[in-house]
C-alpha cells in the first residue's frame, strides 16, 4: 500500500474514533435507505437460518453429514463419482425387519416383518429423493443467493461506509482549518454518494425480487408435501395388511398337546400268561423253571403281591379322597402344587371341572386333573 493509501487509511480509523468516543457529527443516510437496509437485513438473516435448518430437517444426525461430506471430498479429490445416501433411522428398521423375517419365515410373524421392511425401505428411498429434491430446488439457490447476490450487495454498503468515513473525515479537517482542496472533498462527496446509490439500488433489487425466494420455499414445502403423501399411502397398505394377518393369526387352530402316556405298571401288566425271565432277573438258575424257559404262575405270584402292597402303600388302601399322578407336573405359578409321575396327592377341594386342590409332600397347592387318576373323589 502507497503512503496516500496509508494516510487514508488513518484518517478514516481517526474519524470512526471522533464518532464513537468523542461523538463527532457525521453523514446521515436518509430513513429510506435506513428502512431498506433493516428489510435487507432481515431477508438475508432468514435466509441463512432456513438454509441451516432444512438441511438438519433432512439429515438430523450432524456427525452422519459430516461424514458424508468428508467421503464426498474424498471421492472428489480420487475422481469418482459415488453417492454416500443418510442413514435414515426407516432404513435401520428395514434391515432389522428383514433379519428377523429370514429367521421366521413361514411364520404370520415373519411375514408381517417382511412386509414392515419392505415398507420402511420404500420411505427411506422417498426421503433420499426427498433430499436431492430440495438440495436441488431450495438449499443449493438459497446458497447461491447467499454467496452471489448478497455478498455483492454487503461489499456495496461496507464500501459506502468506508467513502462515508474518507468524505466525513476530510470535512472535519477542512472544517478545523486542515489544508485538505475543496476538490478532494467534492471528489471524497461523489464516491460516497456513487456507492451509496449501488447498494441501495442492489438492496431494491433484492427485496423487490422476493418472488424468487418464494418460488424456492414453495418448491420446499412442494417436496415435503410429496413424501410425505406418498409415505402415509405406503403406511395405509402396510397397516391393511398387517389387520389381515393379525385376523388369520387369531382365526387359526391352536395346536392342543398331548399329555405324554403313563409308563405301564405292575398292576397294569397281563400276568394270565407264563412271563420269560432270564437268568438275569431272579439271579442264577435254581432249577424251578419250566421246560420252556417260564416261571410257573405260582412263581410270580410273589412280586405281584409286592406290587400290590407296594400301592397299597402308596396310596392304594385310603379312605380319603385322593388321586394318583399319572404325568410330573411342575409349578409355573404361584399357588400351584408340583408332583412326580406316581405321587399320592391328598384332595382338599375343587376349584373348577379342570383344577383340583389337594398336599403332596407337605406342600399344598391347586393342579390340572388331566394330570392325575382320581382314586376316590372328593
Amino acid at each position: 500500500m502507497s503512503v496516500s493509501g496509508l494516510k487514508k487509511q488513518f484518517n478514516k480509523a481517526s474519524q470512526l474514533m471522533n464518532e464513537k468516543v468523542l461523538k463527532a457529527s457525521h453523514t446521515e443516510v436518509d430513513e429510506s435507505f435506513r428502512d431498506l437496509e433493516k428489510k435487507t437485513d432481515g431477508t438475508i438473516e432468514v435466509v441463512k437460518q432456513l438454509s441451516d435448518r432444512v438441511v438438519s430437517l433432512l439429515q438430523p444426525n450432524p456427525a452422519s453429514r459430516v461424514k458424508i461430506a468428508y467421503r464426498a471430498r474424498m471421492d472428489r479429490a480420487k475422481g469418482v463419482t459415488g453417492t454416500h445416501g443418510y442413514p435414515h433411522a426407516e432404513v435401520t428398521l428395514s434391515d432389522i425387519a428383514l433379519k428377523g423375517s429370514t429367521e421366521l419365515e413361514e411364520t404370520n410373524f415373519g411375514m408381517a416383518l417382511n412386509d414392515f421392511s419392505t415398507a420402511m425401505r420404500d420411505i427411506a428411498d422417498l426421503k433420499e429423493n426427498m433430499d436431492v429434491t430440495v438440495n436441488q430446488n431450495f438449499v443449493d439457490p438459497l446458497n447461491q443467493f447467499l454467496s452471489k447476490d448478497v455478498k455483492e450487495i454487503m461489499h456495496h454498503r461496507k464500501k459506502m461506509e468506508s467513502r462515508r468515513l474518507d468524505f466525513d473525515g476530510k470535512r472535519r479537517k477542512k472544517d478545523k482549518g486542515g489544508n485538505i482542496p475543496e476538490q478532494d472533498i467534492i471528489v471524497a462527496e461523489e464516491k460516497f454518494e456513487d456507492s451509496k446509490e449501488l447498494a441501495e439500488t442492489g438492496m431494491q433489487e433484492l427485496l423487490e425480487g422476493d418472488a424468487e425466494q418464494i418460488s424456492q420455499l414453495h418448491a420446499l414445502v412442494e417436496a415435503m408435501h410429496d413424501m410425505h403423501q406418498q409415505s402415509a399411502e405406503i403406511l395405509s397398505q402396510l397397516r391393511d395388511s398387517l389387520l389381515e394377518k393379525a385376523a388369520d393369526s387369531q382365526s387359526r387352530p391352536r395346536t392342543v398337546r398331548e399329555p405324554r402316556a403313563p409308563r405301564r405298571s405292575l398292576q397294569t401288566m397281563d400276568i394270565s400268561s407264563p412271563v420269560k425271565l432270564s437268568d438275569r432277573d431272579f439271579g442264577s438258575d435254581n432249577g424251578s423253571r419250566t421246560p420252556n424257559g417260564s416261571l410257573p404262575a405260582g412263581d410270580i405270584a410273589t412280586p405281584v403281591a409286592a406290587s400290590r402292597h407296594s400301592s397299597a402303600g402308596s396310596g392304594g388302601g385310603l379312605k380319603q379322597p385322593h388321586c394318583k399322578a399319572l404325568y410330573d407336573f411342575e409349578a409355573e405359578n404361584a399357588g400351584e402344587l408340583t408332583f412326580d409321575e406316581g405321587d399320592i396327592i391328598m384332595l382338599t377341594g375343587r376349584i373348577d371341572e379342570n383344577w383340583l386342590e389337594g398336599e403332596c409332600n407337605k406342600k399344598s397347592g391347586y393342579f390340572p386333573q388331566n394330570y392325575v387318576e382320581v382314586v376316590v373323589d372328593l
